[in-house]
């Protein structure tokens, strides 16, 4: 490990730790403080120097959020924060910043964008509201009725400092999870935390970082992405041996990304954040899907889960069988974020799978393999679909087992192959390295995608066939039938 990755992992159990003291503060407005406080101090033990970046673009977008007018706020954030990340990255490109302090500059994104689409969606809701009175005082019916919650009105108060306690509260601020305002707002309204099962929650999922760490640390030590990037590797090895690589370097980078995101999911449930009762329907980034705040009245007697806060369905990403599957369980809470405010928002409903896509290439950085990576996804998905519909869809019993095992083989093979090119970073290490496998990928995809078409017509075919065939025999039938009336 890094001296950047020790010294992550030690400031996010640290956070775990002030969790457990942090929920016991009875002082709303002091346990406030105290978690913007420790969330600027991990900034900068972390960023150091470059967490000016943080605080900058942070009032730059808190300003965006607060002075523009409701119904273009979101747009004018959403230009600036993400517009700001062409900066910082320029930035890293001349005076390397250190890794996290990227992550933590992409989360600040999301979270400041994401509270100006917030303010623009409740500010509709009022305005529709307000419409729909005017309405019922001409005597003018309508069909819908517009249901406004205290939420939307205190939206529209929103002062700099909730902006800013909010951006920089600790829980959250280094690796995620994404979360709304309203979640961060409930934290310190609602009693819910009091009553969560915070401990064991945190100590059933520090078994589980621990084990994808020790997996983590023994497979790096086995099959190092730096190895790929070798002499040894191009001129010594066979081409089965180069193409396999590709996947003991993806679980690699699987249980990485398991552990931070599990030890970032304990800081949350240490401190009681993101907690709601089970009847309240929370889904991952969103929240609560039902009304939820009578609950409070008697929330010792109810059970609890942190569903909001969770950011990957590890178990289903492994197992689930095909790409679009584990695609859904991964990185929920961001794909919330996407979902919501650039995929349903999107003028044009023929664009916004790839406007959403190359937004979130955008965010993960300017490196060409971001690109190779998310902008493949769709192109494997569409295949994977096709052959779904071809040969899987209708297949049941123990050929459905054996395809469900095909299917979940190709699935690893394309996250690995494409994920490859999203750890190689530049061009010309994963120009390079598809060189030299014949960039087998792709060109099989392509193969498959035209036999596919080639099956699908022909199935086509053999339909219209069997329906000309089954019309011929209806209307055969029905002469028979005019002949026999005519003759009796």
């Amino acid at each position: 490990m890094s001296l950047d990755d020790v010294v992550y992992v030690l400031c996010l159990l640290g956070c775990i730790g002030a969790g457990s003291y942090i929920r016991k503060i009875q002082d709303e407005q002091q346990r406030k403080l105290i978690s913007t406080g420790l969330g600027i101090t991990v900034i900068i033990v972390v960023s150091g120097f470059h967490s000016l970046h943080c605080f900058i673009s942070l009032a730059l977008g808190s300003a965006c959020v607060l002075l523009v007018e409701p119904s273009k706020c979101h747009l004018v954030t959403f230009v600036v924060m993400f517009g700001y990340l062409v900066f910082f990255r320029l930035f890293d490109f001349y005076l390397s910043i250190p890794g996290h302090t990227n992550m933590i500059q992409m989360l600040l994104t999301l979270k400041v964008s994401g509270i100006a689409f917030e303010k623009t969606a409740s500010w509709k809701r009022l305005k529709a509201r307000d419409e729909q009175t005017q309405n019922e005082k001409r005597d003018v019916n309508s069909e819908t009725t517009i249901e406004i919650t205290d939420y939307d009105v205190e939206v529209q108060q929103l002062s700099a400092a909730e902006i800013v306690h909010y951006s920089l509260n600790y829980i959250g601020v280094l690796t995620g999870p994404y979360y709304r305002y309203r979640t961060y707002r409930d934290y310190f309204e609602m009693p819910f935390k009091h009553y969560a099962p915070s401990l064991e929650s945190t100590i059933e999922k520090l078994k589980y970082a621990v084990f994808y760490c020790s997996i983590y640390l023994t497979t790096n030590y086995i099959w190092p992405l730096e190895y790929a990037l070798s002499d040894e590797f191009y001129n010594e090895r066979s081409f089965a041996y180069r193409l396999l690589y590709v996947w003991p370097v993806f679980f690699v980078f699987r249980a990485r990304i398991y552990t931070g995101l599990t030890l970032s999911e304990c800081v949350c449930t240490m401190a009681g954040f993101g907690a709601y009762p089970e009847e309240a329907d929370a889904s991952n980034g969103e929240g609560p899907r039902k009304r939820y705040q009578h609950l409070k009245r008697n929330a010792e007697k109810l059970s609890y889960n942190f569903t909001t806060i969770v950011n990957t369905r590890v178990l289903e990403v492994e197992k689930c069988w095909t790409f679009r599957e584990g695609m859904k369980h991964w990185n929920v809470c961001v794909q919330y974020w996407l979902a919501v405010n650039v995929y349903k928002l999107f003028p044009s409903k023929k664009y916004r799978t790839v406007a959403t896509l190359l937004c979130s290439a955008y965010w993960h950085g300017f490196r060409p393999g971001h690109y190779f990576c998310i902008m493949g996804a769709p192109f494997y998905v569409a295949l994977e679909d096709m052959w779904h519909k071809i040969v899987r869809k209708d297949a049941t019993g123990p050929s459905r087992q054996v395809i469900d095992v095909i299917f979940w083989i190709f699935k690893w093979f394309a996250f690995s192959y494409l994920g490859t090119a999203f750890l190689l970073s530049s061009f010309g290490r994963i120009w390079h390295f598809y060189n030299s496998v014949y960039h087998i990928g792709y060109i099989s995809w392509v193969a498959m995608i035209l036999l596919g078409l080639y099956l699908t017509n022909l199935k086509k075919a053999a339909e219209r066939r069997q329906k000309r065939k089954l019309e011929a025999e209806a209307d055969g039938d029905r002469e028979s039938t005019a002949i026999k009336e005519k003759a009796q």
